[in-house]
């Protein structure tokens, strides 16, 4: 009995990336394949591994031709399901493009699917941690005149969250820094640019330490928890609904939360 020869596509954990694999798997017409982010990759038994540079060019041409073939939620879905960076999400989104390609009506419209049902829910649970993330952010003033802010999403919603900080603070030079994935976005009052740090050994991000933060910073922190705790009124506490609107695997980076 022969085995059926599985190809592992291997790319830099990128969205581009991985449209550009799924470029490869019709270019080549590859029938068994699984998928690996770089630096992640495991040998497989009965196959072989090929490393996928990234083609800007390759993956729009697949981009494009995804969008025509579903509504402008269904893209969006997709690209929300990919930063979930759930195990084997690859899978999942190629079946989702090669049922989608085929389909003579839009595939995210067809809710008996269940390939689509599963990329739908994947991306609600993505669009609620982004929200989440626009309303917990809090930023601080730095020695170098830039508001800093630290996160620890469960998915990947930096690239999501962007135009939303853009926007709001306009005037300002900030940086937001996902902790999980070691890297963060850096606003100059023109641009957002994709920026990795060297954080010091002593820096805690559940702190304001006079080593990095402004005296006003510190001074700021300081009424803003004393203002909550004033507002909050004892025998109206309601901790189970309060969890559920802030989960407490945010509070550490709260300000009205540090102790």
């Amino acid at each position: 009995m022969e085995i059926p020869q599985e190809h592992t596509l291997v790319y830099d954990t990128t969205f581009d990336g991985f449209l550009t694999c799924v470029f490869q798997v019709y270019e080549l017409k590859l029938k068994q394949v699984s998928f690996q982010r770089k630096n992640q990759g495991q040998e497989s038994l009965f196959g072989e591994s090929t490393e996928i540079f990234t083609d800007l060019k390759k993956a729009d041409r697949v981009w494009k031709g995804i969008k025509r073939k579903l509504t402008a939620r269904g893209s969006l879905q997709l690209y929300y399901a990919f930063l979930s960076e759930q195990v084997q999400i690859e899978s999942l989104l190629l079946n989702y493009i090669q049922q989608a390609l085929k389909s003579a009506s839009p595939l995210d419209l067809n809710y008996g699917n269940g390939t689509v049902l599963k990329i739908s829910q994947i991306a609600k649970s993505v669009g609620r941690e982004k929200h989440r993330m626009e309303a917990f952010v809090r930023f601080k003033l730095t020695k170098d005149d830039i508001y800093f802010a630290n996160i620890e999403p469960d998915f990947d919603v930096l690239p999501l969250i962007s135009n939303h900080f853009k926007s709001r603070y306009a005037d300002q030079k900030w940086i937001i820094y996902d902790l999980k994935r070691q890297y963060g976005l850096y606003y100059d009052l023109q641009k957002v640019e994709v920026m990795n740090l060297t954080l010091p050994e002593t820096f805690d991000p559940t702190q304001t330490a006079s080593e990095y933060f402004t005296p006003s910073e510190i001074e700021f922190q300081t009424l803003w928890q004393n203002y909550f705790q004033s507002t909050n009124i004892v025998a109206r506490k309601n901790t189970k609904l309060h969890i559920q609107h802030v989960p407490k695997r945010y509070w550490k980076y709260l300000s009205e939360k540090t102790p």
